[in-house]
């Protein structure tokens, strides 16, 4: 975007908002779908409950007036097509999935803000000179394969992706077939990047920042990168009880030492850096039995790539001092790894000028979860709106964003739309 002339901001019509009242009703009528005792949602990608949602969804496209659109991958979109010929797309988009028992207003405001938008661009009737599509991505959260329709809709899709197994649930290709989803056709959804002009995301922070800070938006910088490594720890079982204490080889007792000690190397070094292990499993599994062996799967998370890789290389450094340490042996291997992603500094600038024309305060952040822009970094020129998080909690029957902070979260979108529909 760099080196792009914007208009003026009176030619883009900085007067022109969206409709929170509709907004509202929709939000509402969307929290009914998969709504749980505690408060929560339960929308699991391909589950009837997402199936339901995506109809909801392609209803209220309907009717209003928009062309609603599908691909080979089952993303889901409602479009204003220009009528210009050859216009290329701006994408704005998120997902209507969920996590278990998640909350009502993660990716469900992107969606809705995004529809609220282009309802209120048909309503102008405005002479836009490119398309305008709101997408919802099929499994954004990874209930099967994260982030899996934006990159079905990049290209950045590999045949193993689709070998996915959910334990209770069977395999990725089953359910998609389930649902009337091609594994074979899936290439399809590929678009080419020539004809998109961008991607923009509104969504909650999912972290206390904004909200703590009294800041209205939060300007995404960059994503951070995430790699998953299965470390297992090989030691020698034995009785609990008459096996001589100064001398076992306990599995169990490396896992945890490397634990301890990983979470404080990334504070020391790296005090941007995430290190969390959540999943730990023993064997022989028995409370008298010394452990022989126990595999733990970690996750690091760093917004420079650079950094990642070094941490990386610590970390698993440190899982073989640990092991040696008890005399053990030990094993790790990647399972994972989403790259860290910067934004494009345009569409940032672009951004942050909507939020000083609308008097909204903003700050830039770094994104510690990961959203679809950092597939569609390297595709297209992306921005990210974050809005404020109560307490920061996410992934949560309490999640909770104040209405007004979703309603300016729309109205920069909106506004964000006019301008880069103006460039050039």
């Amino acid at each position: 975007m760099e080196g792009t002339g914007l208009l003026p901001t009176s030619i883009v019509m900085p007067d022109l908002k969206i409709n929170p009242e509709r907004l509202h009703a929709d939000f509402v009528e969307l929290a009914h779908i998969g709504a749980t005792p505690e408060g929560g949602i339960n929308r699991l990608a391909l589950s009837a409950n997402d199936i339901h949602a995506r109809a909801w969804f392609a209803d209220k496209v309907e009717s209003a007036g928009l062309a609603v659109r599908d691909d080979d991958a089952g993303n889901l979109s409602g479009v204003l097509y220009s009528a210009e010929p050859g216009a290329k797309t701006l994408l704005l988009g998120s997902h209507l999935d969920s996590v278990p028992n998640g909350g009502q207003y993660d990716g469900s405001v992107g969606i809705l803000c995004a529809l609220e938008c282009l309802r209120t661009l048909r309503e102008a009737d405005l002479d836009l000179p490119i398309n305008v599509e709101v997408i919802d991505f099929t499994d954004d959260e990874g209930c099967w394969k994260s982030l899996f329709g934006c990159r079905a809709l990049t290209g950045a899709l590999a045949q193993e992706d689709l070998s996915a197994i959910n334990y209770g649930e069977g395999s990725f290709r089953a359910a998609l077939m389930q649902v009337g989803i091609d594994p074979r056709a899936i290439w399809r959804a590929s678009r080419a990047p020539q004809s998109i002009c961008g991607y923009l995301e509104v969504h909650i922070e999912q972290g206390p920042r904004l909200h703590r800070e009294g800041v209205n938006i939060g300007v995404v910088s960059g994503i951070v990168g995430r790699t998953t490594h299965r470390v297992t720890f090989f030691g020698q079982a034995g009785h609990s009880g008459t096996t001589d204490m100064y001398k076992r080889r306990d599995a169990l007792r490396g896992a945890a030492l490397f634990i301890v000690r990983a979470h404080d190397l990334v504070r020391e070094r790296y005090g941007d850096g995430i290190f969390n292990c959540g999943d730990v499993t023993v064997e022989p599994g028995m409370f008298n039995v010394i452990p022989s062996k126990a595999c733990l799967t970690v996750e690091y998370r760093h917004v420079s790539e650079k950094l990642m890789a070094e941490m990386e290389t610590a970390i698993t450094s440190l899982a073989h001092q640990c092991a040696a340490t008890y005399g053990l042996a030990v094993e790790t291997e990647e399972i994972a790894h989403m790259p860290a992603a910067s934004l494009a500094a345009g569409m940032i600038q672009l951004l942050e000028g909507v939020c000083d024309d609308l008097d909204l305060s903003h700050k830039r952040l770094v994104s510690y979860s990961g959203h679809a822009p950092q597939i569609l970094a390297d595709f297209t020129d992306t921005g990210m709106i974050f809005i404020p998080s109560v307490n920061g909690i996410s992934h949560h029957p309490d999640e909770y964003t104040d209405w007004p902070d979703v309603v300016n979260g729309a109205n920069v979108l909106l506004q964000a739309i006019l301008r880069l529909a103006h460039r050039n």
